[in-house]
Parts: C-alpha cells; sequence; structure tokens
C-alpha cells in the first residue's frame, strides 16, 4: 500500500519553474528522503503535499486524500514539521504542547497522555516551565517533533528538521524518526546531509525542481557511483547534478 501517490506534480511561480513534473510514490511506513541543494524544490514540493499550496499541474495523493481536492483533509492525516523553527518561542514547553494539542482536538485524558509522550520523547521532563526560546536548538527540534505528531498522524513530513543542530542532537533526531518508522508511520524527509540521506529506506534527489534519480543507497551508488571501488553518496550527488547541468 502506498501513503503517497504523486503523478506529474509541478508548480509555477509566475515564469519559474520551481517543480517541474514530479512523480513518485512512498509506502506505508516507509523512510523516504528528498535530497537536494537549496532551492531545488523540495519545500515546494512538500508544501503541496501537506495542502499548503496549490499545485499548478498534477496530483497527489496523501493518505487516501487528492491535495488538490481536499486539502484540509489531507491536513487532518498528517504531521508538518516546516524548515522554519515551527513553535511559539515566546511560550514555555507545557504551554506550545497545549498549543498544539488543541489545534487537534485533543482534551482531557488523551491531551495528558500524549503530552507525557511528547515530554519523555524530547527529553524535557523538569523543563515544562522553561521558555521555548531558552531551549537549545536540538532540544527544540525534538520539542517540534512532539508537537507536530501529538495527534498520531499516519503521515509525517519534515522538511530539513536538523539544519542548525550539532552531530549529537542529528543523532538523536534520527533515532526518533526510525522509531516512528518501526511503529508504522511514513516519513518524508527532505536533507541537503548527504550521511542523514543513508537512513532513509529510498532516495530522491531533486535537482532543478526535476527528480534526477531515486532508488535505495546502494542502487544510486551502483548507478551513479562513476566506477568508484566505494562509491558515497557525495560521488552520486555531485555525478546527478552534473548530468543535470549537462
Amino acid at each position: 500500500m502506498n501513503a503517497i501517490e504523486v503523478r506529474h506534480l509541478t508548480r509555477r511561480f509566475g515564469a519559474f519553474t520551481a517543480v517541474n513534473d514530479v512523480t513518485f510514490d512512498v509506502a506505508e511506513g516507509e523512510i523516504f528522503g528528498f535530497l537536494g541543494a537549496n532551492g531545488a524544490g523540495k519545500s515546494t514540493t512538500i508544501r503541496m503535499l501537506c495542502g499548503l499550496l496549490r499545485p499548478t499541474s498534477g496530483s497527489a495523493v496523501v493518505g487516501g486524500v487528492d491535495v488538490s481536492r481536499d486539502p484540509e483533509g489531507v491536513k487532518r492525516r498528517i504531521g508538518y514539521m516546516s524548515q522554519r523553527f515551527s513553535l511559539y518561542e515566546k511560550l514555555t514547553v507545557d504551554q506550545n504542547i497545549a498549543f498544539f494539542g488543541g489545534i487537534y482536538g485533543l482534551s482531557g485524558e488523551r491531551l495528558a497522555d500524549r503530552r507525557a509522550f511528547a515530554l519523555d520523547m524530547a527529553g524535557l521532563r523538569g523543563r515544562e516551565s522553561t521558555l521555548t526560546r531558552a531551549l537549545s536548538a536540538g532540544w527544540r527540534q525534538r520539542l517540534a517533533l512532539g508537537c507536530a505528531i501529538l495527534h498520531e498522524p499516519p503521515i509525517v513530513f519534515l522538511d530539513e528538521p536538523t539544519g542548525g543542530v550539532d552531530p549529537l542532537s542529528r543523532r538523536r533526531f534520527w533515532r526518533l524518526i526510525n522509531e516512528l518508522a518501526s511503529g508504522g508511520t511514513t516519513v518524508l524527509v527532505t536533507t541537503h546531509y548527504l550521511d542523514e540521506a543513508e537512513n532513509c529506506q529510498r532516495i530522491a534527489i531533486i535537482n532543478a525542481g526535476r527528480l534526477a534519480a531515486m532508488g535505495t543507497a546502494p542502487e544510486l551508488k551502483a548507478q551513479f557511483g562513476g566506477g568508484a571501488p566505494q562509491p558515497t553518496l557525495d560521488d552520486v550527488f555531485l555525478t546527478v547534478v552534473q548530468q543535470g547541468a549537462a
């Protein structure tokens, strides 16, 4: 079963084409990675799949819902962590959790259970009254993930979730992503960190708005490794980008 089905998805801003005829599927429970440089079209694609931006042409079905016909229906079925910091820095940890819980319609015992989950997942027990702006980047990102999945959505979109955090915090964040996927959650994550992309079950390389290559890390290395005895994703990415520029 596919959690996400995308066919010929395109988005133009005037004369500029940000996403150009992109087609792919994401299976239920899969960690699917979008790898690309800044401005490649990753965030624009995510925003269309989340129902935040209407496609110019093409189609996308997320959790069985057509994003063009029912964007609000899509939003109820997903969790979304934006590229920019998505919490309210002037609120405390607890106030952010309560705010997002209210948005998702959680209350009473259900909200209390999910609040406990978010605090434990983010490692913020004892810091409930701390202003969010006072937290380190790693803690903020884990809290943002906890708030994005308070309602236990089956599909989660993470747009460059580890930007600006230290290597240890990145490792901890990816441990959380793997735990989500092992529980059956579908995760689509964008990144420009090549080492992070290795954690994805499949990778789509986006270049200048186009889907330039897709497959598992071993498949991409075999196809685009350039004959190197032990090719890396760095070799793959450089080859794909050079081919696209040719």
